[in-house]
């Protein structure tokens, strides 16, 4: 195997840990957010990016790349937690064709209650693979305060 075959190796190597890592983190969320809160982890995702947006909106497009889905998906997921009363789409006053989608007062009120389950299954989550020595250098990364 030569250098650059190395190379690849590596980040594909690099590659799988980061998703068996992102694995055992999601599959924990989800069961926990499900249980708890009847919300999935890309449920909790959107609700969370809006919650810190000033003004609890966001356009469409920026709300798919938040939550890492196509935009027919976002469009899917976002008429589901209207359905639910979570948010509301409304029109951009500078663009017509523009449509914001806004977390209303029920969808925060879940996110709050929904949060520390979040946050502590997150913990678990990071505690249980720092015990797997594949995965416990990624934890430590995850950990590490950001440059």
């Amino acid at each position: 195997m030569g250098i650059a075959d190395d190379a690849v190796e590596v980040r594909s190597r690099g590659w799988r840990t980061l998703a068996a890592l992102h694995g055992l983190i999601e599959a924990r969320l989800e069961r926990e957010l499900q249980a708890r809160h009847q919300l999935s982890v890309v449920e909790f995702t959107v609700l969370d990016a809006l919650s810190r947006q000033d003004g609890w909106h966001m356009r469409m497009q920026q709300l798919a790349r938040a939550a890492a889905l196509s935009s027919s998906a976002t469009t899917r997921l976002v008429t589901r937690l209207e359905d639910r009363g979570l948010l509301t789409r409304i029109l951009c006053v500078d663009d017509r064709r523009g449509i914001y989608t806004e977390l209303t007062a029920v969808g925060l009120a879940l996110l709050e209650d929904a949060r520390p389950t979040h946050d502590r299954a997150l913990e678990e989550a990071l505690s249980e693979a720092s015990k797997l020595p594949e995965l416990a250098g990624l934890v430590d990364a995850v950990h590490a305060p950001a440059l």
